[in-house]
């Protein structure tokens, strides 16, 4: 019978051949996307066998659901909150600097949170199935935008506020994924917010 201390060290190994194919699978998702992911590489690059991914999440496709919807809810999570921190009164610099800080933080932090934005941009472009299970957190973003887009500007009807939302985060995907992203991340990130806000802020505003 195995002592407890063994079970515990154990399981502390088993989470962290989890966390490592976990991570392997963003880091190959952000590349690549989903069509573009291989087990064979995947496993190389956590250090792990095939069996663990079987063991861990059952199969690529189930190992990869996990990876986006993780990449997802950490980024929503963080965009809600930024959203959720505006005042009522907020201007539209304010709104697109909240809209925006979870892509400027993945900027200036690379690694591990630039993966997580990639792979946030590629489903943003190309949706996977069952992304659906997410429309919540996606929905409760976009009305917090809403709020104050519609403060700012009370002439544009809720549609087309909509839609500049839409736009908005369109062009932050692009941007993650784009060349020009790969140039941003090399910049001082008090540079990227200098440049990036009022692009952003103009998605907004829209025409004058």
């Amino acid at each position: 019978m195995m002592g407890p201390e063994k079970t515990d060290l154990r399981r502390e190994a088993g989470q962290r051949t989890r966390d490592d194919l976990l991570a392997a699978a963003l880091e190959l998702l952000a590349r690549r996307g989903q069509e573009g992911v291989t087990l064979r590489e995947i496993t190389h690059n956590a250090g792990a066998n095939v069996a663990a991914v079987s063991y861990h999440f059952g199969s690529l496709k189930a190992l990869c659901d996990v990876a986006i919807e993780h990449a997802l809810e950490r980024y929503l999570d963080a965009q809600i909150r930024e959203l959720d921190a505006l005042a009522g009164s907020a201007t539209l610099s304010e709104l697109a600097e909240a809209f925006a800080r979870p892509m400027m933080n993945a900027f200036a932090a690379g690694g591990r949170d630039l993966a997580v934005m990639r792979t946030v941009a590629r489903v943003g472009i190309d949706p996977p199935e069952g992304w659906e299970r997410l429309y919540g957190k996606f929905e409760q973003a976009r009305r917090q935008a809403l709020r104050v887009l519609a403060t700012n500007l009370p002439e544009v009807d809720e549609r087309e506020l909509v839609f500049r939302i839409r736009c908005a985060a369109g062009m932050l995907n692009w941007l993650a994924l784009a060349p020009i992203g790969t140039e941003l991340a090399t910049e001082p990130a008090e540079q990227v917010e200098r440049i990036l806000v009022p692009v952003v802020a103009g998605a907004f505003r829209g025409a004058p």
